[in-house]
């Protein structure tokens, strides 16, 4: 039988046992000492500006003999990292078979750059020779790197027409994303100029967005039928949410929309078609359109030249 397919039914066994699995994105130094040491840390592999993160440090006398006078420091070279408690530890004595664990806290700075920084771990411990006579001690010094990622970022991407007109419905999209924690309690808003209508809402609220899952929106926006120059409108999206740390943290995104007067012959964005101030939706037929009749489109060329000769005039 292939033994991959047994993996699952190890896994089942040994979490029904409260066998600890591997962390995910955590990372484990394991050492041997003199006379059957074992020391394990397990940290993680990355950590994000502003966050809290663990160091577990695990020791178990697998020899025969009695160790005595076991330190371990954890110094912070750059002071990348604050710690939450003391970094000293120091154990009188572990005898055969037996344990000592614990767990350290720290919080990233949020002074720190982002990059590779570290935590060294000295270690010294004396081991008891046929457990009567004290040897030198033993001391190494062991290096974990950790990597810091700046602060979660939130990005909202909008999509709109280059340019819009008149007396007519627009389409105006976003999407709200975000990469690297889960997003509580969302709410977008949709901000324009007074004259300009939306068909929907222009405020959406969403209780839990997963990161990596886009808040995506699409709603309809009216523009004004009178528009004598051409000019730019700005329209703001606001994007508030609460984080992973309970913060509550805002964001917002500028969009310039060019607004100008509708021109004779115009395209809309869904496929619609205005000659003059006769509009042909999508959903027309080609046979419908070139039906027609000449006369209507020749109405429409002949007012059209003579607005011009009155503008002049």
């Amino acid at each position: 039988m292939d033994i991959l397919k047994l993996l699952p039914v190890f896994v089942l066994i040994l979490s029904s046992f409260g066998i600890p699995m591997p962390m995910a994105n955590a990372e484990d130094v394991t050492e041997t000492f003199e006379g059957g040491m074992d020391l394990q840390i397990t940290y993680p592999e990355s950590v994000m500006i502003g966050r809290t993160f663990s160091v577990a440090i695990h020791l178990e006398n697998n020899g025969w003999e009695n160790k005595q006078d076991i330190s371990f420091t954890i110094t912070n070279p750059d002071s990348a990292f604050i710690a939450l408690g003391s970094e000293i530890h120091q154990i009188p004595e572990l005898t055969t078979s037996s344990s000592f664990g614990t767990t350290l806290d720290y919080e990233v700075s949020k002074n720190t750059n982002e990059g590779k920084h570290f935590l060294n771990v000295s270690y010294s411990q004396v081991l008891v020779s046929n457990n009567v006579d004290p040897m030198p001690a033993t001391k190494t010094t062991i290096a974990l790197p950790i990597m810091v990622l700046k602060e979660p970022v939130v990005t909202i991407q909008t999509t709109t027409p280059e340019s819009i007109f008149s007396n007519t419905e627009f389409p105006f999209e976003v999407s709200v994303i975000s990469q690297d924690i889960d997003l509580n309690d969302l709410t977008v808003q949709i901000i324009v100029p007074q004259d300009i209508e939306f068909r929907g809402d222009t405020s959406y609220t969403i209780s839990l967005l997963e990161k990596g899952t886009p808040f995506n929106i699409k709603a309809e926006m009216i523009t004004p039928s009178n528009i004598s120059t051409e000019h730019t409108i700005p329209v703001k999206v606001m994007v508030s949410y609460t984080d992973d740390l309970g913060d509550e943290k805002s964001d917002s995104s500028s969009v310039p929309l060019l607004l100008r007067p509708k021109t004779f012959l115009e395209i809309t964005n869904d496929g619609g078609l205005w000659i003059g101030d006769f509009f042909i939706a999508p959903y027309v037929s080609i046979g419908t359109i070139v039906g027609i009749p000449a006369g209507t489109i020749f109405s429409l060329l002949l007012k059209r030249a003579v607005e011009k000769r009155k503008k002049k005039s």
